[in-house]
Formats: structure tokens, C-alpha cells, sequence
């Protein structure tokens, strides 16, 4: 943990309220100041404990403090510094490291998580069962989408008319095997707008979950290969479609700043949010109306990591006749961070819960959300709610969800709102 990091903490405070674990907890050393005290402890020789360990790894890494902060704290390269003393230094228990070992052997490789799509989503009725051996197993049952029709993407997709640009796109593991719909609307949408589409094979994961976790060798391992794979493609913009993607990828650099040649090949790939890019590139294609109202969830990875807050809703705003609805405390984490909905199943669910509440305090009909884990969680906790209020058969409360690029692909083919997403609450 860098000492010189350590030091801009002026401990004014400004982090607490927006800290999702503070806010529920209002514990000094769950708040951002307080992990960085820790960080600062272990910097003057303080071993990490079994306690310092808990209150890092209690953190969401959502980056709202380093949005807060009128001191310029770079908190997320400190908690990504502190995750890898802490995965070096701590030895974990024999559960935790065999949920851990689970968790990254399946979720960054497509063919494993494709081969357990279907189990996954079966074992949403055995949760009770598997909260008892062991909560993890049941925050993975109870997050699981419904199995999605897979879909193929060819190499290349040309542009609809005149070509305006030549981009990458990044498929992803947990996108392209839960939600490989978002990807096909995303080809469609740039397609649409004038971009020729290169889908690069052998992609696999980005390395987001593993960086975000303090997993180094593997967090850099998987960014060679996906650099390598873009620059073999030879396309010098990539869009992504996933937050906490873009983020990692958009850090490829100093991930990779310790391999001079690696951090240089990084640094020229141009890495773009999919909202991002549109708006950069301009409108082209038409626009129909799309009768609905929309409740924006602003995934952490894209509002705090990458500051791309307005060009979601501006491109949704631009779509006639669509009702764009805020959420209530949207700067507040949903808790699924990646992988803290599995590792901290009890936090996230009280955060799923509090932004489910407020999501559906909006009255919209549909939630849209830029980021796969986001999708997952604000559904999961739906579907609890209406269990709870046992209003699922009347289906009151209930609320759909799409992708971003979803609602553009229906807008510029001239789908009807109904075709958007699958109702939160009852997994259709």
C-alpha cells in the first residue's frame, strides 16, 4: 500500500455518507477513513489481522468516496493495493477459500459458466438448503438469471449505410453467457448508428473480477490476453457494455505499469462505454417512440469509476415518448460489486434491498442498468420483496429490466416497450 496515498486522507469525512457499508453500519472502520487508518497501520508494521481483514474485504470498492472526496484520495487504487496485501498476508479459512477457489475457477471462464447456467438456475429453489451450508452457495442460487437463448455472433457485422466507424466489442463472460442478449442488441445498435462491429474470438474474461479482487498474476494474465486479442483484430476503439469491464479495462495500463511494453500496448487501446461512444459519435439513426417509463440504475463501476453518468440518460432522454424516472440515494451501491454479493451475501442483501425499495418507489415500469451484476442483484432483491409481501401472484410491484442498449436497439427498430426485459420479480 502506497504510504504517499495513504498520506492525501485529510480525514474530513466528506466519504462517510456516500460509503454503502458506513450507511448501514455507521462503523468508523467500515468507512473509507477508517480502511485507510488500517492501511496506514499495516504500512508501520502491523500484521494483518483477522479483524483488519474483515473490515477490507467488507468493502464494495463502488468508488463513491473517490466522488466525494474534495482531497483527490485515490481510494481505488488503494483498496485494490490493500485486496492483494490481504489475499498475500491472510489465511483465510477452508470455507472461504474453497467458495473463493469456486468462485474464480467458474465465473471468468465462458464454457464452465455455460455449462452451469442451467444448474444454477434450478437451484434457485434449494436456497433455504444451501444458505444453511453455506450463504455464498445461496446468494449464487438466488442471484442466477433464467438459462437466456444463446446467441452467435459472427466475426464482423458491417455498418447499416454509411460507415462512420470501425470499433471492437467486448462479449464478455458473465454477459456473454447470462446475457448474451445485450450483446446482440449492442452489435445491432452500432450497426444501426454506421459502426462496423469486430467481435474478436477468443476473448475470455476482461480481468475485472479478479483485479477487483486482489487477484494480480490472474487480474494481468487475463488483460494480456484480452489486449492481445483487440490488437490482433486490429481495431483501435473498443465499446464495452458492462461497467465493471470498462473500468478494469480503461486501468489496463496501470495494471500492467510494472511491464513497461505491456503498459505502453495498453495505453493505445482507446476503451469507450457503449453510452459513452454513442454520444461521442452523434445520432445517425432514427429514433421511434417507445412508450415506457424507465427508472436509470447508475452502476458504481460506470458513475464513480468512470464518471460517465450523463450520456446513459442522455440517450435514453433522446428517445421519444420514453419517461425517464431518477432513484432515489443513486450514488448508494446496490451490493453487487462484482463479487461481494457472493463473498458478502448478508451486506449485499441489505443494500439489494434498500435499492430494490427504491427503485420501485419510482413507479416504473422498467429498470434499466449498465452492468450484468447490477441486473442480477436489483432482481434477485425484486423477487424477495414481492415473496415477502406475497404479491407475486398478483404480480403488483413488479418491474422490468433491460440494458441500456436494449432500450436503443427497440427505439431504432420500432419495438413495442413489451419486448424490453424480463419482469424482475418472477424471472420471466
Amino acid at each position: 500500500m502506497d504510504p504517499e496515498l495513504i498520506k492525501d486522507c485529510v480525514h474530513c469525512g466528506f466519504c462517510l455518507p456516500t460509503c454503502p457499508t458506513y450507511v448501514l453500519w455507521g462503523e468508523e472502520m467500515d468507512s473509507p477513513r477508517g480502511r485507510i487508518q488500517l492501511m496506514d497501520q499495516h504500512v508501520q508494521g502491523v500484521p494483518v489481522t483477522d479483524v483488519m481483514a474483515g473490515h477490507l474485504d467488507a468493502c464494495l470498492g463502488c468508488m463513491a468516496c473517490v466522488t466525494a472526496c474534495p482531497s483527490g484520495v485515490q481510494y481505488d487504487r488503494l483498496i485494490e493495493q490493500a485486496r492483494a496485501v490481504v489475499e498475500e498476508e491472510h489465511v483465510r479459512t477452508p470455507q472461504e477459500r474453497a467458495i473463493r477457489g469456486m468462485v474464480f475457477a467458474l465465473f471468468p471462464y465462458r464454457r464452465r459458466l455455460r455449462a452451469m447456467r442451467l444448474p444454477m438456475a434450478l437451484s434457485r429453489r434449494m436456497r433455504p438448503f444451501l444458505d444453511r451450508v453455506n450463504p455464498s452457495l445461496g446468494a449464487m442460487a438466488e442471484l442466477a438469471p433464467p438459462p437466456a437463448t444463446p446467441v452467435r455472433l459472427p466475426p464482423l457485422v458491417r455498418a447499416r449505410g454509411p460507415r462512420r466507424a470501425t470499433v471492437g466489442l467486448l462479449t464478455g463472460c458473465v454477459q456473454g453467457e447470462f446475457f448474451p442478449q445485450v450483446n446482440a442488441a449492442t452489435v445491432r445498435v452500432l450497426a444501426l448508428e454506421g459502426c462496423d462491429v469486430v467481435i474478436p474470438p477468443r476473448q475470455g474474461c476482461c480481468g475485472a473480477l479478479s483485479l477487483h479482487s486482489g487477484r494480480d498474476a490472474e487480474a494481468r494474465k487475463f488483460a494480456k490476453r484480452t489486449i492481445a486479442a483487440f490488437e490482433r483484430a486490429r481495431v483501435g476503439t473498443v465499446v464495452v457494455n458492462a461497467a465493471g469491464c470498462g473500468s478494469s479495462m480503461k486501468d489496463y495500463a496501470e495494471v500492467l505499469k510494472d511491464e513497461p511494453g505491456w503498459a505502453k500496448r495498453a495505453a493505445a487501446l482507446r476503451v469507450r462505454d457503449l453510452s459513452e461512444f454513442l454520444v461521442e459519435l452523434g445520432p445517425a439513426a432514427e429514433r421511434h417512440p417507445l412508450p415506457v417509463s424507465v427508472a436509470y440504475h447508475d452502476a458504481c463501476h460506470l458513475a464513480h469509476a468512470q464518471g460517465v453518468r450523463s450520456q446513459p440518460r442522455e440517450l435514453l432522454a433522446a428517445i421519444p415518448g420514453l419517461d425517464l424516472r431518477e432513484i432515489a440515494e443513486s450514488a448508494i451501491c446496490c451490493g453487487s460489486a462484482g463479487t461481494y454479493n457472493l463473498f458478502q451475501p448478508e451486506a449485499a442483501r441489505e443494500l439489494g434491498d434498500r435499492k430494490a425499495e427504491r427503485v420501485l418507489a419510482t413507479g416504473a415500469e422498467l429498470l434499466v442498468s449498465a452492468n450484468p451484476g447490477c441486473t442480477m442483484q436489483i432482481a434477485a432483491a425484486a423477487r424477495r420483496m414481492q415473496i415477502a409481501a406475497g404479491s407475486r401472484r398478483a404480480g403488483k410491484g413488479e418491474i422490468r429490466v433491460a440494458h441500456t442498449a436494449e432500450v436503443l436497439d427497440a427505439s431504432l427498430r420500432g419495438r413495442p416497450p413489451g419486448s424490453l426485459g424480463q419482469v424482475a420479480g418472477s424471472g420471466r
